[in-house]
């Protein structure tokens, strides 16, 4: 029987090739999520292991700002005043000691007069302390007065500067330009650490510009003497400074710093987990349907190995064996893809980060995991048709094959009970019945079972709308032919069809979500915002981007400039969490530009220490008017902040504000939005002008009218989308190797009646009319129901999310017909070499086939 088996199926290789291919492709992304994180933590663990080579030991202010579940930017560093250095150098065993003034948050402005960004890597202000084994300069020399500063070379290469240069930078205050001195690197002839782009002042400098005050510190690196290990002058230093300080040895920065990258590699693993679920999920159809047509043309085949005294256990092993062989196979060959994806990825990742990529390793997860998601992925797909393999009685030997139609009873009826789940699950997770995690499982599982429910009705609507969707086609006989060939087996059909369903299905339904978004916040705009310009920039993991407050103050005066307003950010501590908070100068003023109206107390300040909140966020801290809450910011003390009005909801501005007294204590003192309001007959676009001329050394920053920023902020949706898009070409590739398969398989079954037709007169071009109708008619009808259930998933997610501020239901109809259009042109592609091969059959030996 085992022979048997194997003969069979390396006597029909491009069904083994098409089979495999689907697990190839899911294994490949569940290896290559696996070999490119490890590859990427060896990396940084080889990077850290650099960075903290010369620190025997760090000392770090304890923050002043709680940080249990802290979510936000890390902007809070405490900072250590200029007098605790004294006491570290007083410390036995400590040889060397250097306080840093180093944080995230300098920007330098190129060349071309556009500020260098980074994917990621941290943009350091930091002050010089001179070279050191691991820093060395390459060119010029060190600052000395407090207008130079020196730039790694990474930075220098990025921004096209050179020695000499008058450079601008941005910090905590706006623009400042200084004269490029130095240019310096790291040992190994490096250009940077990780991708970093560092900037270095004189200290006093970098204390101003990047800690925001004179004689503090963010840190002190230590060096230990002779016979002194780390580990005892971490605790000689921790005793002299006292409970208000953090004190580590290397190793132990090292080891933390490693292991918050690790949480963070979960984004990379989790998009390559998601490619591999798709691919997997689309796979299983795909492996399903093979293995059904499979087992109906081998009817007789396997009636006959009954009849010679095979069991049913026998018959049912040589289907699974099959599914095995093509699983082990898949999972060999996925594994090899994904070590390349591993290896593309990871060097992609380093030539946009700058970071050294380490060797490619391949850790035994991937590996296990590789074999374990191909092989169960296969042999489940293929349990079914096993069961109906061996069932098939010996006399069916003697009979001619034939697979007649089944009931739908049950398939329908198990369809309608999984939908149902599906739903419900769906409709728990969007009614956010869950908490956490919960909730998310919740969705992604509402969304898989209701696939899958989805999958099971297919063939109660597969002939009924197949039949119509071939009357299109039906002005031929080829055509009629093609119609009446894709609704002979519903079943096939749908299987074929719910593959390309599910890639179509996750397009359309984030599309109707996010074109339903565009059209809230554009209604919302102009429904409840009366501001004209709006001064913005992207920002970065640091918060949103700042600008001069001379700005504001100036195009307060702009002739024909009604009113305008200001609006800083902070993230602080509003009572026991993390919180961010917003403070502006003219409450009044503001709240006239997103047409609030007080509920309770007054939208205005008349003192210091007030804030006006919103009732959501009211009721979040169990604040009332009249009652105080403690505020702490990055520098300062503890504020105890009155609440005096409470405005009504709005979609478009919400939150903390607090009056404007509390700016200095802000980390950036400088506005992150400013909001004009041009007056009656005054052209906007003559004061928007007029703006930008004002903001030419403020280049993180523009001015927009609002349907401009309306249109900004409704791109960010888009790369959302385009990831979805990815997960459905990837879909749509699976499916048409499905339909290929499908097609391929069945004009092997129609052989004989292939012979037949051309034996009558049909030509070889009709021929190949008749089986690309056929997959076109297949592959729009998946594509008609991918388009369904998005529509549906989408809208009742827009409806759970009419509260949050989606309150319209938009339908991208342009999306919806390209993807039928696409659908139609894969069944175009996946028809080609099927169509080929049925009409090269040789008439004489197709009449004779049996």
């Amino acid at each position: 029987m085992l022979k048997a088996t194997l003969k069979s199926l390396l006597s029909r290789k491009l069904r083994l090739t098409l089979s495999g291919l689907a697990v190839v492709l899911g294994v490949m992304f569940v290896s290559g999520a696996f070999v490119l994180t490890d590859t990427l933590q060896r990396s940084f663990d080889s990077l850290f292991a650099s960075v903290y080579s010369g620190i025997d030991v760090q000392v770090t202010k304890k923050p002043d700002l709680a940080q249990a579940d802290f979510d936000g930017p890390d902007t809070q560093a405490a900072t250590i005043p200029a007098a605790e250095v004294g006491k570290v150098k007083a410390v036995s065993g400590a040889a060397t000691v250097t306080p840093q003034a180093s944080t995230d948050g300098a920007r330098v402005i190129g060349s071309n007069g556009k500020v260098v960004t980074t994917f990621g890597p941290p943009r350091l202000g930091e002050n010089w302390t001179g070279e050191t084994d691991l820093l060395k300069l390459r060119e010029g020399r060190a600052p000395s007065a407090d207008n130079e500063i020196v730039v790694n070379k990474a930075l220098a290469d990025a921004a096209g500067i050179k020695v000499g240069d008058d450079v601008g930078v941005l910090t905590l205050q706006p623009k400042k330009t200084f004269k490029l001195v130095g240019v310096f690197g790291y040992s190994g002839d490096r250009d940077s650490l990780g991708g970093a782009l560092e900037v270095m002042f004189t200290t006093p400098v970098a204390q101003e510009l990047m800690l925001g005050q004179q004689d503090v510190y963010s840190s002190i690196d230590v060096r230990a003497g002779p016979g002194v290990t780390a580990e005892q002058l971490r605790d000689s230093v921790a005793a002299a400074l006292g409970a208000g300080y953090e004190v580590k040895t290397g190793k132990q920065l090292q080891d933390a710093t490693s292991k918050d990258f690790q949480a963070g590699l979960g984004f990379f693993n989790n998009i390559l987990l998601g490619f591999a679920g798709v691919a997997l999920f689309v796979g299983t159809f795909l492996i399903l349907n093979t293995f059904s047509i499979i087992v109906a043309q081998r009817t007789r085949e396997l009636a006959l190995m009954r009849a010679l005294g095979g069991s049913r256990g026998q018959t049912l092993g040589s289907v699974l064996t099959e599914a095995v062989i093509i699983g082990l196979l898949g999972s060999v060959f996925g594994l090899l893809a994904g070590i390349g994806v591993g290896v593309v990825l990871a060097w992609l990742f380093g030539s946009l980060t700058g970071v050294g990529v380490s060797s490619i390793g391949v850790p035994a997860t991937a590996i296990i995991s590789s074999f374990v998601v191909g092989m169960v992925v296969t042999v489940v797909a293929a349990v079914m048709p096993a069961l109906r393999a061996s069932r098939i009685a010996p006399i069916a030997a003697l009979q001619e094959v034939a697979t007649p139609d089944r009931p739908l009873t049950k398939l329908t009826v198990s369809g309608a009970l999984v939908g149902a789940a599906g739903g419900t699950l769906l409709g728990l997770g969007l009614s956010g019945a869950g908490s956490g995690n919960t909730t998310l499982w919740l969705i992604l599982g509402g969304v898989l079972v209701t696939f899958i429910g989805v999958a099971l009705l297919t063939p109660l609507l597969s002939r009924p709308i197949v039949g119509l969707l071939g009357r299109l086609f039906s002005w031929s006989i080829p055509g009629k032919l093609g119609r009446l060939n894709s609704g002979r087996n519903p079943r096939r059909t749908a299987i074929t069809a719910a593959a390309l369903m599910v890639g179509v299905a996750l397009v359309i339904g984030v599309s109707v979500i996010i074109s339903s978004a565009k059209s809230s916040l554009s209604q919302q705009a102009e429904k409840d915002v009366t501001v004209d310009l709006i001064i913005s920039g992207d920002g970065d993991q640091n918060g949103p981007a700042t600008f001069d407050p001379a700005v504001m103050a100036a195009a307060a005066k702009l002739p024909g400039v009604a009113s305008a307003a200001s609006e800083y950010w902070e993230y602080g501590q509003v009572g026991s969490e993390r919180h961010s908070v917003s403070a502006v100068p003219d409450a009044a003023a503001w709240a006239a530009m997103f047409k609030l109206q007080a509920q309770q107390g007054v939208l205005r300040f008349t003192g210091d220490n007030q804030a006006i909140v919103d009732p959501d966020t009211a009721k979040e801290h169990g604040l009332a008017l009249g009652q105080s809450i403690d505020m702490r910011f990055t520098r300062g003390d503890v504020h105890h902040v009155t609440v005096v009005g409470i405005y009504g909801k709005s979609n478009v501005a919400g939150g903390i504000i607090v009056s404007p007294d509390m700016i200095p204590d802000f980390r950036v003192q400088q506005p992150a939005w400013g909001y004009l309001k041009v007056a009656a007959g005054t052209p906007v676009n003559g004061v928007q002008q007029q703006v930008n001329t004002l903001l030419k050394d403020n280049p993180e920053v523009s001015v927009a009218n609002r349907a401009e920023y309306v249109a900004a902020q409704s791109a960010q949706f888009d790369q959302i989308l385009t990831m979805i898009k990815m997960l459905l070409y990837l879909a749509v590739f699976i499916a048409i190797l499905g339909i290929l398969n499908t097609l391929a398989l069945s004009v092997l079954e129609r052989t004989r009646e292939l012979g037949l037709l051309r034996a009558i007169g049909m030509r070889r071009g009709q021929t190949m009319r008749m089986v690309t109708v056929e997959a076109v008619v297949i592959s729009v009808f998946g594509g008609l129901l991918g388009v369904a259930v998005g529509v549906g998933l989408g809208a009742a997610v827009v409806r759970a999310l009419k509260d949050d501020g989606i309150t319209e239901l938009a339908l991208p109809w342009s999306t919806m017909g390209f993807y039928l259009l696409v659908a139609a042109v894969a069944g175009v592609i996946a028809a080609v070499l099927p169509s080929i091969r049925a009409a090269r059959v040789n008439v004489l030996q197709a009449i004779a086939h049996d």
